[in-house]
């Protein structure tokens, strides 16, 4: 004779049955919303040894500036100009659509002037004359190497660690794993831009700050470039915010019984982002007033700091969070993309950054957040140190997507300054001393972030992801 909760669960339907068997995962969701204090024993335990950085500005240059241009001097380029580059060197490799099939792979020059900087004489070219005057603060690395040919599945590897859209962006693991030191403003924010002439058609993927099998509460929050910050911000004409709190109020309540009932994460999540949602009303606004900035500050980021939307101004809005506890600022911006116009858009990009990425680094230097606030200045690849088109048509010279070797330069948060890792081959073509893969960036910067990369990892699916997949090696020489 089976009881009456026996026979209960026996005609339970396939709903009820996911509803009610979850109310205890609920429990425990609403229990660390509200602030209990039993430790959830799943949650990870992190930082998992002391962090040289407490957040991360990623300045990702979208397109791929091209590194024996601007950072990656190679005078055999300079020799072998016009001549075609050995099959030793290129052949085999693979390309995107656009040199492919081209036969003609000529050696191309750099097209600007190099020139040692600071005490640690780097090269750096004459198109980014402010970032030259700060290489003492810079770690470069010059041995960078990815798998991708093509922007978005390489965009979506930096950021992710995988070719393919659906695994969450750096800034989500770490806003899941470390939470955020502010609670007027979200843990992981992102911002974009591009260049004024809108020279590539390069898009922005919300998966590119997505929070994947994440909770969404981990996803980055994006800061429009024009009107609101962030959309439906603003109370509609006519409710005053106490009558938005009253609402809110209601509405948590109404979440708070469909938590107790499904356990729902992403009710939990709704929750938090509708308080988050009423706090940033009182703190975007304030975070946005730059009336208070000094003129001086204001004129090293450049002619274009306020203006909503540029380069510039994400800069310094990047430096305003930094100094209010957003633990991770992804600033993305489009227009590195010199197919047929290397001789011409090359310099206009350069000095649409070259003055606030280096503003950025001095500003939170001064400040004393540079220490404990890593800057990351690249792109998803490199260019072609051959040419694109044809050699006797200047005005259309470009270079291709590269994924072999590129330059990337990192500032602050616990890495060397004055200090330049790995080589390329003499035509900046692979990666030949001490080279760093991507999943090997990503393992570095968790690790500065105090968090051990192959240790931190999310149960999905029957088993457990992490940011740097399988692979991964901290990069210790770069470590101050």
């Amino acid at each position: 004779m089976m009881s009456h909760s026996q026979k209960q669960l026996f005609t339970l339907n396939r709903r009820a049955l996911f509803g009610h068997g979850a109310a205890g995962i609920g429990s425990l969701a609403l229990g660390s919303l509200m602030g209990a204090q039993k430790p959830d024993p799943l949650a990870p335990v992190l930082p998992h040894f002391a962090p040289k950085a407490k957040r991360i500005i990623y300045l990702l240059q979208n397109g791929a500036p091209s590194h024996v241009d601007l950072f990656d001097h190679k005078p055999t380029l300079r020799k072998m100009h016009g001549v075609q580059i050995p099959d030793s060197v290129a052949g085999g490799k693979r390309f995107s659509t656009m040199t492919g099939n081209q036969t003609a792979r000529p050696c191309l020059a750099e097209i600007t002037e190099f020139a040692k900087h600071g005490r640690c004489g780097a090269t750096v070219s004459s198109f980014l004359p402010k970032t030259a005057q700060v290489v003492d603060d810079l770690c470069f690395i010059k041995s960078m190497h990815t798998t991708q040919v093509n922007h978005a599945p390489a965009i979506t590897f930096l950021m992710t660690g995988a070719e393919q859209a659906g695994r969450p962006a750096i800034g989500a693991w770490l806003s899941y794993g470390l939470g955020s030191e502010s609670e007027d403003l979200p843990a992981f924010v992102v911002m974009t831009s591009r260049d004024k002439e809108a020279s590539c058609g390069q898009i922005f993927y919300d998966f590119y700050w997505g929070s994947g099998f994440l909770p969404s509460k981990y996803q980055g929050v994006k800061f429009r470039g024009n009107g609101d910050p962030v959309l439906y911000l603003s109370n509609p004409d006519g409710m005053s915010r106490l009558t938005r709190r009253t609402m809110l109020d209601g509405l948590k309540e109404l979440n708070t019984l469909k938590l107790q009932d499904y356990g729902d994460p992403e009710i939990a999540t709704r929750i938090s982002q509708y308080e988050m949602a009423f706090r940033m009303q009182s703190s975007v606004p304030e975070l946005t007033d730059l009336s208070r900035e000094p003129q001086h500050i204001l004129d090293m980021y450049g002619p274009d700091v306020l203006t909503q939307g540029s380069y510039a101004y994400n800069c310094l809005m990047a430096r305003r969070l930094a100094e209010r506890g957003v633990r991770f600022i992804q600033l993305m911006h489009a227009g590195w993309d010199q197919h047929r116009n290397l001789n011409t858009q090359l310099k206009i990009q350069c000095t649409d950054v070259d003055a606030p990425s280096a503003a950025l680094v001095k500003d939170l230097k001064q400040r004393g957040l540079l220490e404990d606030t890593l800057i990351a200045w690249g792109g998803e690849f490199g260019r072609t140190p051959f040419l694109q088109g044809d050699i006797n048509n200047t005005k259309q010279w470009g270079r291709d997507h590269h994924p072999y070797a590129f330059t990337i330069w990192m500032a602050g948060g616990g890495v060397k300054s004055g200090y330049a890792h790995g080589e390329s081959d003499e035509f900046g073509f692979n990666a030949v001393r001490d080279p760093v893969h991507i999943h090997d960036l990503q393992a570095t910067i968790m690790h500065l972030m105090g968090i051990d990369h192959e240790q931190f990892t999310f149960r999905f699916q029957g088993r457990q992801f992490r940011l740097t997949d399988v692979h991964g090696h901290v990069v210790k020489p770069i470590l101050a």
